[in-house]
């Protein structure tokens, strides 16, 4: 079930993100996996604007969230995560729908995304859900400023790209 997130659920969203970026010592990011996960303040500001959705089991309990911000004109995906424990059941991919849906119906005609180019859950999962390369001349503003607040970050340490993905509304009588 993909529901909005809840005050109640920020605990649990930082302890998937802490699981999660775990996950980054398997592949030599021990800084990232030691990263620590978005402040309370900053999970509820997404709460408080609409913009966090969950995935939730059969009890409502979080297995995996997405935050999103809105960024000159267009969706920006500025987390996704899973709880590892609940991988590769198309969590990630029902979140990324999720939005999509969502956008799509407000009008909105691109989700963008930054991510690790060589990580196999990041760049190589969203180019199979139909995120592509989008080349340092067609960035705006607003994603130059998010690059920018992640090499400020030290992300940039490891390979990273900026992804986009069309989203259309579906046509009346279209699934």
């Amino acid at each position: 079930m993909i529901r909005y997130a809840k005050r109640a659920d920020l605990a649990r969203l930082q302890d998937i993100e802490i699981a999660a970026g775990g996950m980054f010592s398997d592949v030599g990011m021990n800084r990232i996996a030691d990263d620590a996960p978005p402040s309370t303040d900053t999970l509820e500001a997404y709460v408080g604007a609409g913009r966090a959705w969950v995935a939730a089991d059969s009890s409502g309990r979080p297995v995996g969230y997405l935050l999103a911000d809105l960024v000159d004109g267009g969706v920006h995906i500025e987390q996704v995560t899973v709880d590892p424990l609940n991988a590769r059941q198309g969590i990630g991919r029902r979140l990324m729908e999720n939005l999509a849906e969502r956008a799509a119906g407000a009008g909105v005609n691109r989700l963008t995304l930054t991510t690790f180019r060589d990580v196999p859950w990041n760049a190589p999962y969203y180019t199979g859900l139909g995120f592509v390369e989008v080349p340092e001349s067609e960035w705006t503003g607003g994603i130059r400023r998010i690059v920018q607040a992640e090499i400020a970050h030290g992300l940039h340490e490891w390979p990273r790209v900026v992804m986009a993905r069309a989203v259309r509304k579906a046509e009346a009588g279209t699934p």
